[in-house]
């Protein structure tokens, strides 16, 4: 494309890239099933954003992707329009009653080789009742190898907090994938989810890794973005990813349609983003072996 071309037609040109209408764009598929617990103890980092994005990208793209939300809020469920209102079969059923996840998992409307297993309020008592249980850190890994189904990606939306959901997750996963905001406050407390990755890796989880850091919430115009950027590369070296997520009005108003930001407005700055961040996961996936 001409760097003449009018920002209106490079947006529509992005937008047929990222919607992919005709089936023919394909992100690489990794060769075994891709579980990615998607963790920070911060609020408002852009987890469920992250998760979301990531996961409509991938299936847009010829990938089959489980979203399983593991947040009492269920905004994961809300961003994918998926109904999570009290009585809805949700993600507590198989913690907690060992109902299969196959029987839970509602497919994305609009969005072929998506589904999502939802979370409704009652997520929030399991904490309490997971701690009686049996096995009570590996409930849902053993509901995700129950599942009939192969995908190639799992995305785990975890809560904003380091208990027994979270562990959950890290046990589920082969995977950690942490988005940093670029802000002051960007790496205080994510010495403790190190720490907490590093007990279940030694405890439960042998494999587990983190394999992927995302940088949210850019905001160019600001010298701290590119600070706060350039501690975490020098932090955590190549498992940054190349792409960055700027703060961009788009993505937040795309959950209020019950939308992803992909088809909410697919040529905007986010939605390009969230694209080439998920290239950058599965073409890392692919070269690596699984894990970046």
């Amino acid at each position: 494309m001409d760097e003449d071309d009018p920002p209106l037609a490079m947006e529509a040109l992005r937008a047929v890239q990222i919607l992919n209408p005709s089936g023919e764009i394909i992100m690489p598929r990794p060769d075994h099933p891709r579980v990615i617990c998607v963790a920070n103890q911060k609020g408002g980092v852009g987890k469920t954003t992250t998760t979301v994005n990531l996961a409509v990208a991938l299936a847009l793209h010829g990938n089959r992707v489980l979203v399983v939300d593991l947040d009492p809020q269920g905004n994961a469920s809300t961003g994918l329009n998926v109904p999570h209102h009290a009585g809805v079969p949700d993600v507590y059923d198989c913690l907690i009653d060992n109902v299969p996840l196959a029987e839970v998992a509602q497919a994305v409307e609009g969005i072929p080789n998506l589904f999502c297993v939802p979370a409704t309020i009652d997520l929030a008592g399991a904490e309490i009742e997971l701690v009686s249980v049996v096995a009570r850190e590996s409930r849902l890994q053993r509901a995700i190898n129950g599942h009939p189904e192969k995908f190639d990606y799992v995305f785990i939306d975890c809560p904003p907090s380091l208990g027994l959901l979270t562990v959950n997750a890290l046990c589920a996963a082969q995977e950690v994938l942490i988005p940093i905001q670029c802000e002051y406050y960007a790496l205080e407390g994510l010495n403790q989810l190190i720490n907490n990755i590093n007990l279940v890796r030694q405890h439960l989880n042998p494999t587990l890794d983190v394999s992927t850091i995302l940088l949210t919430m850019y905001d160019r115009r600001t010298r701290l973005a590119d600070a706060v950027e350039q501690d975490v590369r020098n932090h955590f070296g190549a498992k940054v990813l190349n792409a960055v997520i700027p703060r961009n009005v788009r993505v937040s108003e795309a959950p209020s349609y019950g939308q992803s930001v992909m088809t909410y407005d697919p040529g905007s700055r986010g939605a390009t983003s969230y694209f080439e961040a998920a290239l950058e996961i599965a073409v890392r996936g692919v070269n690596t072996g699984g894990t970046a």
